[in-house]
């Protein structure tokens, strides 16, 4: 991987991260259109740099995580099930990892599915973050478990979950990205020592690659963040459902027609 690749697929974390559209779809379909081959180099990358952009929310955040241990409770709570479920199916994630096909496919059904987010939930009033109890904050968790498949969505998981137990749109939204940092820093953790176990060592060009990946992702990610709650309150999810249909189609479309599109 060079540092010109590295750059785009960080830039795309940052950017998709906290958007209902699936940052880890979005970062295989970089890596399959750049021809970055899924090396446990690559797999390790694209998981990490995550990293980097979920500490974009400690920095704009930072009141909030100094709040109360009730805040860390909640989060701890709705943490589990994401981290049981992953260590569970930890071999069929890293497959999936590698199924651009299916990531249209999730793609494009989740799109639907935020066309009518909206209407669903339109009578949602609950804003303030105490009104995220802890069994609120459970149920919340267990829809994180739906994005352990690419292409799902985490932030769009968590943030439908919170909206499911009567959250208003931003609520949901920051309960979501706070929910982020524990996540993606077992995630990474998880994928270091996985990495090491199989007997890989990182070199010195791959440490680069890693901080310099990080770093783009933090500061796009800050942009991002401060893009998305403002189109979130001003016109809700029907946008990004588009979206997603759009790219999700033109995948499907792809490998119809066989255009290669495998990062394998």
């Amino acid at each position: 991987m060079t540092f010109l690749e590295a750059f785009f697929i960080a830039f795309i974390e940052g950017l998709t991260e906290f958007l209902p559209v699936s940052s880890t779809g979005h970062m295989m379909i970089a890596t399959a259109l750049l021809g970055v081959k899924a090396t446990p180099f690559v797999k390790l990358f694209t998981v990490a740099i995550q990293l980097g952009a979920i500490l974009s929310v400690v920095v704009m955040y930072f009141k909030r995580f100094l709040k109360s241990v009730n805040f860390y409770v909640k989060l701890l709570v709705a943490f589990i099930p994401a981290a049981i479920a992953g260590l569970l199916l930890g071999d069929y994630i890293d497959a999936a990892l590698e199924n651009v096909f299916g990531v249209a496919l999730a793609l494009f059904f989740g799109g639907i599915i935020l066309l009518f987010v909206d209407k669903w939930f339109v009578k949602n009033s609950l804003d303030q973050e105490d009104d995220i109890t802890m069994v609120r904050a459970l149920k919340i968790g267990l829809f994180q478990c739906l994005a352990l498949f690419p292409g799902i969505s985490r932030s769009g998981a968590t943030i439908i979950g919170g909206m499911s137990q009567k959250l208003t749109r931003k609520n949901a939204a920051e309960f979501s990205f706070f929910l982020a940092v524990p996540t993606m820093f077992a995630a990474t953790a998880k994928k270091l020592l996985d990495f090491y176990k199989e007997g890989f060592v990182l070199n010195q060009h791959e440490i680069s690659l890693l901080v310099f990946g990080n770093i783009i992702a933090f500061i796009v990610a800050i942009l991002a963040i401060k893009f998305f709650i403002g189109v979130l309150n001003k016109h809700g999810f029907k946008g990004f459902g588009w979206y997603r249909i759009i790219i999700g189609a033109v995948l499907i479309l792809l490998y119809f027609l066989n255009v290669p599109l495998s990062i394998v």
